[in-house]
């Protein structure tokens, strides 16, 4: 029963995620900064950025905690689940990373007057734009990863504990 549920609340919180990177990275801020002018799309696109970046955030909690309760279920861990974790640890990493330090440097410069790739400050915000590009791309690569590990690991039978260690606790089996 914890799998299930567990794994039902983390998918979920991952395809709202990665549905999010999607449409902000690949349909929203193409045409938002090639639409409206600047800095009226630059002011926008922030604040969006920004509101996203606490969504993804709580998702990548969301997925943590799915995999805590595993944990500390005790349910058995098989390689692919091992793998299903550790890319749900890294993308939840993007996401802080993300909307802990880049995003805010950005919005910062942003505010300061910076163009992207004009003076210092537009250099530095063309690096940060291009670690965020970096990031958002590899949480959706990890997520995909993270979604399809799912579906493979729900498929396979749990692996029990081997003869002589102890069971799970009554109640906490999957």
């Amino acid at each position: 029963m914890i799998r299930g549920v567990t794994s039902s609340v983390a998918l979920l919180a991952a395809a709202v995620w990665l549905g999010g990177l999607v449409a902000l990275g690949a349909i929203a801020a193409p045409v938002v900064f090639s639409v409206a002018p600047w800095p009226s799309s630059a002011d926008a696109m922030t604040i969006v950025f920004r509101r996203f970046d606490g969504l993804a955030m709580g998702c990548a909690a969301v997925v943590l905690a799915t995999e805590a309760i595993r944990a500390g279920a005790r349910l058995p861990f098989a390689p692919g689940d091992i793998a299903r974790a550790s890319a749900g640890v890294l993308a939840s990493t993007g996401a802080v990373v993300e909307g802990m330090i880049i995003s805010p440097r950005i919005a910062a410069l942003h505010v300061a007057g910076a163009i992207r790739g004009v003076g210092a400050g537009g250099m530095e915000m063309a690096r940060l734009h291009d670690m965020a590009e970096l990031c958002g791309q590899s949480e959706v690569l990890l997520l995909v990863a993270f979604v399809v590990l799912h579906a493979l690991t729900l498929r396979t039978p749990p692996v029990r504990p081997k003869s002589g260690a102890e069971p799970p606790p009554a109640g906490l089996a999957s």
